[in-house]
């Protein structure tokens, strides 16, 4: 386990990781529950002070734009809460592993080279992911 959490952060994270990246399957999921782990541990830019899994999905401004998707709402299934539990406990998945950011672009949009001013990680079908600098936030390198 890389963070803590209570039982029900691991399932507001299983949520979180359905309603942004369903259709992008298990592995899509995965990398969404990279990034929000990421900002509970990275203590650095807009996510100082952020310590447990339900300060990060909550976050505002910065947080998620699926909180209002009703994908965010009802009960994780028991795949979900065991994807989530993957994250937590430490599996990375490129281009993720060091990611805090990610967005999915309109069709036939290619991902920007930057976003919030962070280089670009990487794709994984929908998702354009981005990391900040290593020097900028040294608890995710």
């Amino acid at each position: 386990m890389i963070v803590k959490y209570t039982e029900k952060e691991k399932e507001l994270l299983a949520r979180l990781m359905r309603a942004e990246a369903v259709g992008e399957g298990d592995l899509g999921m995965l990398m969404v529950g990279n990034v929000g782990i990421n900002r509970v541990l990275a203590n650095c830019l807009t996510f100082k002070n952020i310590k447990t899994i339900s300060q990060m999905i909550y976050q505002n401004p910065g947080g998620f734009s699926s909180l209002s998707s009703p994908l965010f709402f009802g009960n994780p299934t028991e795949k979900e809460k065991q994807l989530a539990q993957r994250v937590i406990r430490g599996e990375y998945y490129y281009p993720a592993t060091n990611a805090l950011w990610f967005y999915a672009p309109k069709t036939n949009e290619s991902c920007s080279s930057t976003w919030w001013e962070q280089d670009f990680a990487g794709k994984y079908k929908n998702h354009c992911f981005y990391k900040p600098d290593p020097n900028v936030c040294k608890e995710l390198h």
